[in-house]
């Protein structure tokens, strides 16, 4: 593939990048779950989030597998040096990747951890595809022709995500950042829809929760990175999805020196009402 080509125009009509993308993210599963199934060593970065020998062999695995994909296109991976904004500013098209999102799920063998490659295009992520190792599911989205889909073996089945009920609202939220305002929020909501139930699950198993229609708000107050949201986030924009910020606006990629999040609530049916509510109740982060 060549980089004179727009690789958002083309991606979608595309099947070979599909299967070489499915086919890297199958190699790299086979490199976590080689170390998943041994005992095996955890170190610390400098920012004391854990890593062990899987999050490095996924990595090398995806970054050579991406470089066969085309050369031209630039790689920013979790497990890399960053590269500085002066030089990232000037891209077009570049891929996002974490190896291995969910660490702290794999010390603790839950199998909450997932392998995340995103092409970001113009500051957003077009196309996503996540895989899940333990149970060999790959998730994947192109986000301009809204196809979402969930791939286990050769069987592939559409994803689309469901419309709001009343009195049975399901928030998926994190195992590990819990928040008093977001909870506060969850609450105050409750006055608008009636009860809503709370469900917890690691890594970016959260958004696709929401693009499997399974649940249908995930408030998330701050602490990720880009590399820990986009490929799921191309899942669910795919899937009828949408991530914004507690403003209502997009979240832009690629936008500065740092990679760190705004604070965003992604949500399953993205409807104008639904929204609006939303953004109402969300007002609470501004006090």
């Amino acid at each position: 593939m060549s980089t004179d080509t727009d690789v958002a125009g083309y991606a979608m009509l595309d099947e070979s990048l599909k299967s070489a993308l499915i086919q890297i993210v199958h190699d790299a599963h086979v490199e976590i779950l080689d170390v998943y199934n041994t005992p095996f060593d955890v170190r610390r970065k400098s920012d004391d989030t854990p890593i062990t020998e899987a999050d490095r062999r996924a990595h090398d695995v995806i970054v050579n597998g991406l470089s066969r994909i085309d050369s031209g296109i630039p790689i920013v991976s979790e497990e890399s040096a960053l590269p500085p904004y002066d030089v990232r500013k000037n891209w077009k098209q570049y891929w996002l990747v974490d190896p291995l999102d969910g660490t702290k799920e794999f010390v603790k063998r839950n199998g909450e951890f997932t392998v995340n490659i995103a092409l970001v295009v113009a500051h957003e992520p077009c196309i996503g595809i996540v895989g899940r190792p333990t149970t060999n599911a790959l998730y994947f989205g192109d986000v301009e022709s809204k196809s979402a889909l969930k791939i286990i073996e050769a069987d592939e089945k559409p994803l689309a995500t469901r419309t709001i009920e009343a009195n049975g609202v399901r928030s998926v939220q994190s195992r590990r950042r819990a928040n008093p305002q977001a909870e506060q929020f969850l609450i105050d909501l409750e006055n608008d829809v009636g009860p809503i139930t709370r469900d917890f699950r690691g890594s970016s198993l959260k958004f696709l929760a929401l693009a499997e229609g399974e649940a249908d708000l995930y408030i998330q107050p701050g602490g990720t990175s880009e590399w820990d949201t986009a490929a799921a986030q191309a899942v669910l924009h795919a899937a009828g999805g949408r991530v914004m910020s507690f403003q209502g606006a997009s979240i832009p990629y690629n936008t500065g020196e740092s990679v760190i999040n705004d604070p965003f609530i992604a949500i399953g049916d993205s409807a104008t009402d639904w929204r609006h509510t939303l953004i109402r109740r969300l007002s609470i982060f501004n006090h």
